[in-house]
Order: structure tokens, then C-alpha cells, then sequence
């Protein structure tokens, strides 16, 4: 089992972010129709796994699996899940979770690829989610709290998964209230 380390923030995860996205976006052309930094290490601040979530915006369904054709030649690892959770109070509709997700190639800065279709609830979250973290330090910091405190449990990263995804709901589920209230929008 690997342990999950969480890392004090570090100023160079956008740098980082910049030079792998300039990649994708050469490997990927105009199938990307946006490459987006997401995650814990894209918001200010705040300690993360130094893994740098990276989401591939993709037009239509069937672009999800060019994409990671297109990656996997490029010596990306494709990787389960096919889906991401479906959250409360937003569609259940599968075809709103539905993503493709790749590692880096070997001996590389650790990335996990999320692609995702535009206009779907899965899009949508990682972005809003993002930035409602970005606008709320004090939201950030208590997610920091929990986040150190999960790993001290020194669950497996499935566990660990299964753990935030209900707290990163509680997070989401205001920023959909922010969002409407501040005109918010991709």
C-alpha cells in the first residue's frame, strides 16, 4: 500500500502545471479544448499531494478515448476510474461522470490526466471546485486540516478517495450558491 504524503504547498506547482500542459497541448492539438490546472496544488497555499492534477476538456464522448490513445502512444498510463462519483443534488445521469484518467510516463513529474467532456457535471466541478478554493482561503485551510488529518490514517488511496469525496461535496455544494451569486461561469 502507498502511503499518501501530503506536501506543504509549494510556489512552483503552477510552473510545473505550465510546462506539462504545454506538452499535452502538443501532443493533443485542437482535440483539447481546454487544459485546465485543477486540484489542491492549483489553489495558493494549500498542502497536496505533489501529484499535479491536470483536466483535458474534450468536445464529445468518443473524444475521450482519442485522447487516451493519443496519451497512452505517448507513453501515458491509462488508469481506472471511467467515471468520477456522481455528487448530491447534481444529475445522477452516468453520462455526466463519465472521464478517462492517465498517469505520466515513467520517470516523470507525477500527473494524474483527468478528461472530461465539456458542458458536463464532471467538468464543471473540478473547475468551480477550484476556484471557489481559490476565493475562500479560510474554506482552503480547514480542507488542508482535513486532508493531513486523512492521511494520517494512512488509508490506501482508494480509501483515501472514498474519505474526501464526501467533504470535497460539502465544499462543492456552496460554491454552486457562490457561483449563481457572483455570476461564475467556465
Amino acid at each position: 500500500m502507498t502511503e499518501i504524503v501530503i506536501a506543504r504547498p509549494d510556489d512552483t506547482w503552477p510552473a510545473q502545471y505550465q510546462k506539462t500542459a504545454q506538452v499535452i497541448s502538443g501532443l493533443l492539438g485542437e482535440l483539447a479544448q481546454r487544459i485546465d490546472h485543477v486540484g489542491s496544488t492549483s489553489v495558493p497555499g494549500l498542502p497536496a499531494k505533489d501529484i499535479i492534477d491536470i483536466q483535458v476538456t474534450v468536445g464529445t464522448e468518443p473524444d475521450l478515448d482519442d485522447v487516451a490513445e493519443r496519451m497512452a502512444a505517448a507513453d501515458w498510463e491509462l488508469r481506472p476510474p471511467r467515471r468520477d462519483h456522481p455528487v448530491p443534488g447534481l444529475p445522477a445521469d452516468d453520462i455526466q461522470w463519465v472521464k478517462r484518467m492517465l498517469v505520466e510516463p515513467m520517470y516523470r513529474r507525477r500527473v494524474n490526466l483527468h478528461i472530461r467532456v465539456a458542458g458536463r457535471a464532471n467538468q464543471r466541478y473540478a473547475l468551480l471546485f477550484r476556484d471557489y478554493l481559490r476565493s475562500h482561503p479560510e474554506t482552503a485551510r480547514a480542507y488542508a486540516v482535513f486532508k493531513e488529518q486523512a492521511a494520517a490514517l494512512r488509508l490506501g488511496i482508494g480509501d483515501y478517495t472514498d474519505l474526501k469525496d464526501p467533504v470535497c461535496d460539502l465544499i462543492y455544494l456552496p460554491a454552486e450558491e457562490w457561483a449563481a451569486r457572483t455570476g461564475w461561469t467556465i
